[in-house]
């Protein structure tokens, strides 16, 4: 982050602190601009609280002020995710205070966020991305979005690990990609078939629009590295163009990957390895995807658990 700015609209009290906490985040501990942006953009919001409550300096704030604040967060409608984020946010810069000497305690440090319901991803079944994927592009930057959507789906690719490759990340000839994933992990991944066949088609059409020295692997028409933005706008774009029946997003290929990997081979632990996913944990949210789909195969073909059409018995009732 070359440039911390001045935080507006909260008391120089309270945006002064904030401010030199970002740029610290920036210089001292060499955090991403997004990270910064979205400490700043939590904190903020708390500052723009902390300055309507009354209260004029970081240090008059108590335990009891913060859990007010997230009682104030939860009815506007944030999850319990989102704030139990901001909480981290408000520890950290609490953290940073006290070394500053601008506060006595940490407030937030004992406050946790209300549980809320851990929501199943939503995911694409395989027909559906068959006939998505199997369309064919109508010119050079639709051959590019093809590229990207196979590829992330062949390989379980976050949004910001398709949009950081570079042209040297990929081995056709051993079909690999290598990604750095979360906290600067680095990870081979497969590259299957289709999604091979795709790279080599877009290829020699990003170097017809590429700058000069462009190292990016997908580059938007001005030749330069597509943007996150960019890329789920084409991807929305794709979806509604090829008649979709739900939203495509980058998310939605990452989760489908996943679901059907389990689902074909049922091996948790080689599911984690391919997502990048330093916690188990994570990775079992899709055993509730399976179970599903186990449960309704289940239903329709055990002989014990058919249902008599006729009777409403099961079928070993009726025999």
């Amino acid at each position: 982050m070359s440039e911390v700015r001045e935080i507006p609209a909260v008391p120089h009290e309270l945006s002064g602190p904030l401010t030199d906490f970002i740029r610290h985040l920036a210089s001292e501990k060499r955090h991403s601009p997004r990270t910064c942006e979205s400490y700043q953009r939590d904190l903020l919001r708390l500052a723009g609280w902390v300055s309507q409550s009354g209260l004029t300096a970081w240090q008059r704030v108590s335990n009891h002020d913060l859990r007010r604040y997230v009682a104030t967060l939860s009815r506007e409608g944030l999850s319990g995710r989102s704030i139990a984020r901001h909480l981290s946010a408000t520890r950290r810069f609490y953290q940073f205070l006290l070394r500053e000497k601008l506060a006595s305690d940490n407030p937030a440090l004992d406050i946790r966020a209300p549980k809320s319901g851990r929501r199943l991803p939503r995911v694409a079944d395989v027909d559906q991305l068959n006939h998505l994927l199997d369309g064919q592009p109508d010119d050079p930057l639709e051959v590019r979005d093809l590229c990207m959507f196979e590829l992330m789906y062949s390989s379980g690719l976050r949004l910001a690990e398709l949009a950081s490759l570079d042209l040297d990340t990929v081995d056709l000839r051993g079909g690999e990609v290598r990604v750095l994933g979360k906290g600067g992990k680095e990870r081979l991944l497969p590259v299957g078939r289709k999604a091979i066949a795709a790279i080599q088609a877009w290829l020699p059409l990003r170097a017809t629009l590429a700058n000069d020295g462009e190292v990016a692997l997908f580059v938007s028409q001005r030749g330069e590295r597509l943007s996150h933005r960019s890329i789920q706008a084409r991807m929305s774009r794709w979806g509604v163009s090829r008649g979709a029946d739900q939203k495509l997003h980058p998310h939605l290929l990452r989760h489908s990957f996943a679901s059907h990997m389990l689902e074909s081979s049922g091996d948790l632990r080689a599911v984690q390895e391919l997502l990048g996913h330093a916690d188990i944990a994570t990775t079992q949210v899709y055993t509730h995807l399976d179970f599903q789909h186990l449960a309704r195969v289940y239903d329709q073909s055990h002989p014990r658990a058919r249902r008599d059409k006729y009777h409403g018995k099961t079928s070993d009732e009726s025999s």
